[in-house]
């Protein structure tokens, strides 16, 4: 284990651009995320390339800073958002309603009557209440039945938070060109920080069928929404964009011949996890025993303060230091009084046995679900700060 992790140490020595190591240089106060928005261009275009035929809408939720999305509206990107407030700040920006996909399955009708008299007129569902409140606040506009799906071999599960079976969505689909609506196809996926290409083979499948059965039923679906779930490289590498780009393609042949339906893509991870990372200062360096010669190191950054993956030890970000000494084994945890505020304890982590208070550590490819998650004022401390270059 502690092999594995000094090479998360060793390895990340690589992994800055020469804009963020110039901007850590000029040490602003911890802790704060700084995210190079070249790099999330480069990812966007990456996509781009890889998916040519694909509606890219970015998922605001991975991290809604205002530089980021103005660069990608820029860019011409369309965006998958979660809530009013995520619709509310695209408008102010300037972004068009028809590029906006309201994506959460769980909207309070007062929030879907706002989208819908603000020009929004995609709609994610996966149950009758949800399908009954878009169909009176949000009429004639096109809707997508969300499948529940396992997604295993992801390093975020999200599975069982929503979606529906198959023999309910096919149900609903009907009920919503009932109820008036305009039902276009589905939305499924395969977890987040997927790290097996091959896992969009099934419910690609199960849509295509779906598909079918529609259509003997009249009602003829285009669209698939595979939501997100690239992964980027925490404790070890992933495999290259352009190895899942071969394997969605391979699979869309497999369930849909060669006529592909129209295909959406709600990146979220992989357009802006690698932009970021997060300097954090050493608050203490304990021991509970002297007989342990585990340290546990405190950083004025936690699971509240925006590392909430770390939640189960689930995200392993690769860590810096600037120190030299020997590694040994450390327990890592945030600043607040919280037993849950422990980041890493059993996972083996390593850090120099010079590492002081006061010391700088930076964080990794933190530039996804870490700002977006912090806390507001737990313990009194203020949400993790987010700086664009």
């Amino acid at each position: 284990m502690a092999t594995l992790a000094m090479e998360r140490l060793e390895r990340s020595e690589l992994s800055l651009t020469a804009k963020l190591e110039q901007f850590l240089l000029t040490r602003p106060e911890t802790p704060f995320l700084a995210v190079d928005l070249d790099v999330v261009e480069s990812k966007y275009r990456e996509l781009l390339y890889h998916f040519p035929s694909t509606s890219i809408h970015y998922a605001v939720k991975a991290n809604p800073a205002r530089e980021i999305v103005s660069r990608l509206r820029r860019m011409g990107a369309s965006f998958d958002v979660a809530s009013r407030y995520e619709i509310e700040m695209c408008l102010a920006l300037g972004i068009e309603p028809h590029r906006l996909s309201y994506g959460n399955t769980i909207k309070k009708s007062t929030d879907i009557a706002y989208a819908f008299s603000r020009g929004v007129l995609r709609y994610a569902f996966d149950s009758e209440a949800e399908l009954r409140k878009l169909a009176t606040d949000a009429p004639e506009s096109a809707v997508m039945c969300h499948l529940q799906t396992t997604g295993p071999n992801a390093g975020w599960p999200l599975f069982k938070k929503s979606g529906c079976d198959l023999e309910m969505a096919a149900d609903l689909l009907l009920l919503a060109r009932k109820l008036g609506l305009n039902p276009i196809g589905v939305s499924f996926r395969v977890s987040s920080q997927q790290l097996d290409p091959t896992q969009w083979r099934r419910p690609l499948r199960e849509t295509a069928g779906l598909f079918r059965a529609m259509a003997r039923e009249g009602l003829m679906l285009d669209t698939v929404n595979m939501a997100g779930g690239l992964p980027v490289p925490y404790e070890s590498d992933v495999p290259p964009v352009s190895q899942y780009a071969s394997a969605i393609g391979e699979a869309l042949d497999d369930a849909f011949g060669s006529s592909h339906p129209n295909v959406m893509f709600e990146p979220g991870r992989s357009l802006v996890a690698e932009a970021g990372v997060i300097q954090s200062e050493v608050v203490l360096v304990s021991q509970e025993s002297r007989f342990d010669e585990t340290r546990w190191v405190y950083l004025d950054v936690g699971t509240f303060g925006g590392l909430a993956e770390t939640f189960g030890e689930s995200i392993k970000y690769r860590l810096r230091s600037k120190r030299t000494g020997t590694p040994g084994p450390v327990v890592l945890a945030g600043p607040t009084c919280d037993r849950a505020d422990i980041l890493y304890e059993k996972s083996g982590y390593d850090l120099p046995l010079d590492l002081e208070c006061g010391d700088r550590v930076e964080i990794l490819n933190t530039g996804a679900y870490t700002s977006s998650y912090a806390s507001v004022n737990f313990n009194g401390f203020p949400p993790l700060r987010t700086l664009c270059l």
